[in-house]
């Protein structure tokens, strides 16, 4: 795969973009409450945030491809970076709020923003089909690496106290305000950004714009089916499986904070993987014959007799649970026209957020209430049901790639 100009512009913001992101994952909550805000007031800046992000990613599906790619990637990036300097300053809080929602500041530690959605729209323009699935392989390694060296970044504020001698607050803020400089950075690479909405769909009239009524009806099927996906992953965020294991066997932050940067090293390392299996057996066979396997790993946890075997498992589905991202990205982009890759990452993506949410809003109180592993085990069910589901579903449709090595399959237009 060539690596042009542009896909590399794409790779390396990104890869900032979520150097900040994990960053902000690990200290945000921490960073609040040394600061004196309530653990309910700290919900509130991270809800806000997020819908922040819900309400960008609707409006760039939408939106980018008449203002265009680059401007939008820009504006991103320079409003995530407001949100870094809004927390060194640390306004009132209804401001703070304000802010928190403007800029998009993301306290999930995963990468799901506009920006994300919106480059999953560019990297097919940059790679031919037959390469798209390494493109998104190795765009989300990049993330993925970028957010593992992020959530190690979490002792800085420590650090940057006893350098420079201040407060760790100060150390903190010192920290939101590197931050804001990474997103802008991010903003400076999108600027040298030579792909636009323009060059994904040049013979088209460019009153010829909106999603066609089949391809929409195409995303809003797929769109429904990943809600299952993401709705069970809602159960299984890192926080609330870090805390199952302290609960469960008592296991030390230090060793947890090992345990999930392992997980990012498996995760990283099998969106390769994917790649190379999704060009032996298909784009929907490797989603689904990767991810039903890794969500009977993730059932038996529960079950393990010790924190070694429960390790042992919850690895095992980590080395397998994300290989459906870049095929599912990959995928999604097949199924509709250049210009139409925003509309249809967008409709996904904030589909994936809100019912990823909706679960984490929930979880807490079906571990208090109803079972301490119940998370676990119906999050498991619900991907296993997703997994069946898109197989009966999508497993005929095949790619342009996919046709060039079996004709006889159905094609995705």
């Amino acid at each position: 795969m060539r690596l042009s100009r542009s896909l590399f512009v794409i790779y390396v913001a990104g890869f900032l973009r979520s150097l900040g992101v994990g960053l902000l994952g690990v200290v945000l909550a921490v960073y609040l409450s040394r600061v004196g805000i309530s653990a309910t007031g700290i919900g509130l800046v991270i809800g806000a945030g997020l819908l922040g992000a819900c309400v960008a990613t609707a409006a760039v599906a939408w939106g980018s491809i008449r203002i265009g790619y680059r401007t939008s990637l820009v504006t991103l990036s320079l409003l995530a970076a407001l949100g870094g300097l809004a927390l060194a300053t640390l306004p009132s809080f209804p401001l703070l709020l304000f802010l928190a929602f403007v800029a998009m500041v993301n306290g999930m530690g995963t990468d799901r923003s506009a920006a994300f959605a919106l480059e999953q729209a560019i990297v097919p323009a940059l790679v031919p089909d037959q390469s798209r699935t390494w493109g998104f392989s190795w765009y989300n390694v990049l993330l993925d690496s970028g957010g593992a060296l992020g959530a190690l970044g979490a002792s800085l504020p420590l650090f940057l106290s006893n350098w420079l001698h201040v407060g760790l607050v100060s150390g903190y803020r010192y920290l939101f305000v590197v931050y804001a400089v990474v997103n802008v950075s991010s903003a400076l690479l999108y600027v040298s950004l030579r792909v636009d909405a323009g060059h994904l769909n040049p013979t088209s009239s460019p009153r010829v714009i909106s999603p066609s009524a089949l391809s929409r009806s195409t995303v809003h099927r797929i769109a429904a089916l990943f809600a299952i996906d993401a709705f069970g992953g809602g159960f299984l965020s890192d926080a609330l499986v870090s805390y199952w294991f302290f609960h469960r066997f008592g296991l030390a932050e230090q060793t947890l904070g090992l345990l999930f940067f392992a997980v990012h090293i498996l995760n990283a390392a099998s969106h390769l993987g994917a790649a190379w299996i999704a060009e032996r057996i298909g784009l929907v066979n490797t989603m689904v014959f990767t991810h039903l396997p890794s969500s009977l790993f993730l059932i038996a946890v529960p079950f393990a007799s010790s924190s070694k075997w429960a390790i042992l498992l919850f690895l095992l589905r980590e080395s397998l649970v994300e290989m459906d991202v870049p095929t599912r990205q990959s995928y999604v982009a097949a199924l509709v026209k250049p210009h139409e890759r925003a509309y249809a990452s967008g409709v996904t993506n904030n589909t994936r957020t809100g019912a990823w949410a909706a679960a984490s809003a929930i979880s807490g109180l079906l571990m208090q209430r109803l079972a301490f592993s119940a998370p676990l085990l119906i999050g498991g069910t619900l991907k296993i049901a997703y997994d069946i589901l898109l197989f009966r579903s999508f497993r005929h449709i095949k790619t342009p790639e996919e046709l060039a090595r079996n004709p006889t399959h159905v094609s995705v237009e």
